[in-house]
């Protein structure tokens, strides 16, 4: 009796077990299930701005609180990116891996505790994986640890009019209290990021990158899809849904759009398709009206990077035990302002930040050497006319004035300045012998400007009527020169 019981009971669960499996199989049930479960339905917003005139062309919900997920990372690239103006990294620059930072979540690269990358791997990583391991390497290299470096994030945000963003880490995955922004704050974040730093912001356009052997290619699968999409950043988190922050540039028009908590990447990105095509034949297609996205004044010093030593996984506390020095101190040498300080200057410049005229403060910006162009190495390889050289070797030589003009001397464009005259008198130089002709009867010269203890030349050209000006600037941009144009 017991043996039939026991056969019985075995034959009780094989059956159950049948039918259980049965409804799990049948497309019918599945159906049922699936339609009595809650749809995945994130909270929703989007904004889309014309940059040119700084008109809302779309918004929902643009001032409701989001969680930004991992376009938190684009304002961790704010902050190096401001490092590597400031000469305190460099692209070259190995920043140190902690075991705290190794040790975060997917989606990662996979860097090793006691490694170092580069500061272009980090960038290219945080742009195309989305790396949360190498987003918390670059905020222990500038911040010390991952707590002081959101500090530093929420401190910049409110500094560029992201009024209602507050960041509680650098990639933006689940903390309890998360990371907060709203789509308004988005736009602003993607604004802002072009007009500081457009050198570095054509990472964002970057597709894929090789690291370690292996190509590793970008989420945002706008880029390449929809014409004139230039970046920037996706995300998502279960609890904030799929965001997208993109910047597009078409017929003359640029409008950045965000959208945030759609149901899914494939929704997200057809919603934000939808929007862009549909906002930008609104945009301008004239000349920027708007400002730069600056800075409050205050906020414009950027302190030296700390030194990265080991770090406590669990207090994220910094180790005083063999610390690794990273970065230089900054030389004003090799840094300028481009300052808009006139009421009538029509045209912003092409990096940096521009200025308020009202204060006349001052917005500094790497000065490398202009990279060159095509066609200035092609010129460079052959050899000139003989009467060119010397129209060349004439202007090279000619006089520059230290003395700015007197008022009301037309119009007058501005290259840049340095903390060393002889400097602007190069930049100054150069830019008359690359622009052979537009130069010619233009009057350079330097003008002293000194705030609180620091003294730079300005370098700039007198004589011109509006035209012109806009002329010359144009010009000394292809040749990869900074300029803007100002009444004198």
């Amino acid at each position: 009796m017991e043996t039939r019981h026991r056969i019985l009971g075995f034959a009780g669960a094989i059956g159950l077990a049948a039918t259980l499996l049965a409804c799990a199989t049948n497309p019918v049930e599945a159906a049922r299930r699936k339609s009595a479960e809650p749809a995945y339905s994130p909270p929703s917003a989007a904004m889309v701005v014309d940059v040119k005139t700084g008109r809302t062309l779309f918004a929902e919900n643009a001032d409701a609180p989001r969680i930004p997920a991992s376009i938190t990372k684009v304002m961790t690239l704010y902050l190096l990116f401001e490092q590597i103006e400031s000469g305190h990294f460099t692209l070259d620059t190995r920043l140190r891996v902690t075991k705290y930072a190794a040790s975060q979540p997917p989606s990662k690269l996979g860097v090793r505790a006691g490694s170092t990358i580069s500061v272009d791997d980090a960038i290219k990583a945080l742009v195309t994986r989305s790396a949360n391991d190498v987003a918390v390497v670059i905020a222990e290299n500038i911040a010390g640890t991952e707590a002081e470096f959101a500090r530093m994030m929420t401190s910049k945000a409110r500094a560029i009019g992201m009024g209602k963003s507050t960041f509680r880490n650098p990639h933006g995955l689940p903390a309890n209290p998360p990371n907060i922004t709203t789509a308004r704050d988005l736009t602003t974040l993607g604004r802002a990021i072009q007009d500081r730093f457009p050198r570095y912001y054509a990472y964002f356009s970057t597709r894929s990158f090789t690291y370690a052997g292996k190509p590793i290619g970008n989420h945002n699968r706008l880029l390449g899809r929809v014409e004139g999409v230039d970046g920037i950043k996706t995300g998502y988190t279960r609890a904030s849904g799929f965001n997208l922050l993109t910047s597009m540039r078409a017929s003359n028009r640029h409008v950045v759009a965000a959208v945030l908590g759609g149901r899914s990447g494939a929704q997200r990105d057809q919603r934000m398709e939808n929007l862009l095509n549909r906002t930008l034949p609104d945009a301008s297609a004239g000349q920027r009206r708007t400002p730069l996205v600056a800075e409050a004044p205050s906020a414009r010093k950027i302190a030296p990077p700390v030194r990265v030593a080991e770090v406590d996984t669990s207090a994220q506390m910094l180790s005083a035990t063999a610390p690794m020095p990273v970065g230089k101190p900054i030389n004003l040498s090799n840094i300028r302002p481009v300052v808009a300080s006139a009421s009538g200057a029509t045209t912003t410049p092409s990096s940096g930040l521009a200025a308020s005229s009202a204060t006349g403060a001052l917005a500094y910006i790497e000065a490398p050497a202009p990279t060159p162009r095509p066609g200035n190495m092609v010129a460079a390889n052959n050899p000139l006319p003989t009467a060119e050289k010397e129209a060349l070797a004439k202007l090279a030589n000619a006089p520059i004035a230290s003395t700015a003009p007197m008022q009301g001397a037309g119009w007058i464009i501005q290259l840049g300045a340095s903390a060393d005259e002889g400097k602007a008198h190069h930049l100054l130089q150069q830019a008359r012998i690359k622009s052979l002709g537009l130069l010619a009867n233009a009057s350079p010269f330097t003008e002293k400007v000194v705030r609180g203890n620091v003294t730079l030349f300005r370098a700039r050209f007198s004589g011109f009527d509006p035209e012109g000006a806009q002329e010359a600037c144009k010009t000394l941009k292809r040749n990869g020169f900074d300029c803007f144009a100002t009444r004198g």
